[in-house]
């Protein structure tokens, strides 16, 4: 039987990572400012498919015929037998190519009531889409600036005065990670169900030294987000759900896409099961509170929303394009193929982000140069042989439309693991 130790060490690690994204996120495992591969720039002038797919490496993405359709179902299936995830959504698009919309398994074990298309999942980490384009919507209006530090906004940050907002957006301002801190994963994990406030998450992070002097490192760190929430409220005059409604999701169009103030989760909606919980059991996390996620992970959507949000996402339709070209200006990682912009990643070429929270998993990434969307929503975080299972749909259907673009981010190494080799952990937002 694990220590309680032990499983609170596991948990730390999850919530560190939180559904964030799946780069390893300690030192020895991040890029850093003085890597030798280059960042990628966009310049405004340029899409983005001429800019990550030069002509010479060109994806030749096949019309999803009932022949391949039928490849994807089996790979869908073989990756839920080996990771026994209770149900999964797929969906997978490019023009002129047809489109693929699968819903597997079930949606509550308990019942056995199937799994949906239409069905709505909490997507942890992909909120930082949400958050960090509502900045930079600000940055547009000129009620913000990228390079503005932090303590211009909010007081007491560690290193507040040397920290940008584009460090904070880019993953590396140094700062601790609340959902790191011991005394944080205890809280949550006694009452999954209790709300947290920036505030608090804040002083989490604050009692721990800077880990290194901004702009240095690479580090995925939740703290950075909520950060960046505060300073959208501020400038933006509105509390973080209700601008992120009115100046995002309505102009894109998203009606089904929510930021929950509580534990409210829209119908139909599929339960989420976790082995993040302080005994190490798996248990039914669908109404626990997604609060300690906030800016950074509490947001809830489905299929159809995030089809269209990968698009919007990528092309930056609601940024001006020098904006935009900000944002795609990723900076390496240690992982080969892999870069970091602001708020949003480019894997392969793929560009978008993934999320967890205890009992949930998703993927939105876009390839320009077929204007391809992956959607894939999963009802469990439960980690496989140390990988996510929302990288290993992502990864089986890629290597069949896309042999030469295969969405592939490794999974940590056992004590980093955002799920250890056994029980538990929580991932999250």
């Amino acid at each position: 039987m694990r220590s309680s130790q032990g499983r609170t060490r596991g948990i730390l690690v999850r919530l560190a990572v939180a559904g964030l994204l799946v780069f390893p996120v300690c030192a020895g495992v991040v890029g850093n400012a003085g890597a030798t591969t280059p960042a990628t720039v966009l310049p405004a002038q340029l899409s983005v498919a001429s800019v990550f797919f030069p002509s010479s490496q060109q994806t030749d993405f096949p019309e999803l015929t009932p022949a391949v359709t039928g490849r994807l179902d089996t790979a869908v299936r073989q990756v839920m037998r080996e990771t026994q995830a209770p149900g999964v959504i797929v969906g997978l698009s490019a023009p002129g190519k047809g489109a693929y919309v699968r819903a597997f398994g079930v949606a509550d074990k308990a019942t056995g009531a199937a799994m949906s298309p239409d069905m709505y999942l909490r997507i942890g980490s992909e909120t930082k889409t949400f958050t960090v384009t509502a900045l930079l919507q600000l940055v547009d209006q000129g009620k913000v600036g990228l390079d503005d530090s932090i303590a211009t906004y909010v007081d007491g940050v560690p290193n507040g005065d040397r920290i940008t907002l584009r460090d904070l957006a880019g993953m590396r301002s140094g700062l601790f990670n609340y959902s790191d801190d011991e005394g944080f994963s205890k809280a949550l994990t006694a009452d999954p169900e209790r709300s947290f406030t920036p505030q608090q998450l804040l002083a989490y992070s604050f009692k721990h030294p800077v880990q290194f002097q901004p702009g240095e490192e690479f580090q995925y760190s939740n703290t950075n987000i909520v950060l960046v929430g505060l300073v959208v409220e501020q400038a933006g005059g509105l509390p973080l759900h209700d601008f992120i409604q009115k100046n995002v999701l309505e102009p894109a169009g998203l009606s089904h896409t929510v930021f929950p103030t509580d534990a409210t989760f829209p119908n139909p909606h599929a339960n989420g099961y976790t082995n993040q919980t302080a005994s190490g059991s798996v248990e039914d996390a669908t109404d626990w509170n997604p609060s300690w996620g906030w800016a950074a992970g509490a947001m809830i959507s489905n299929l159809q929303d995030l089809r269209t949000w990968a698009r919007v996402l990528a092309t930056g339709t609601l940024l001006a394009p020098k904006t935009q070209a900000e944002r795609l200006r990723t900076v390496p990682t240690s992982i080969p193929g892999a870069g970091y912009g602001l708020g949003i990643f480019n894997v392969q070429g793929w560009i978008g982000h993934n999320g967890s929270l205890p009992g949930y998993q998703s993927l939105t990434v876009y390839l320009p140069e077929e204007q391809a969307t992956l959607v894939v929503l999963v009802n469990t975080d439960i980690v496989h042989d140390g990988k996510e299972p929302g990288t290993l749909f992502g990864q089986a259907v890629t290597r069949i439309v896309t042999p030469d673009h295969v969405f592939n981010l490794p999974g940590r190494a056992p004590s980093l693991s955002p799920q250890p080799s056994k029980p538990p952990t929580s991932d999250g937002d």
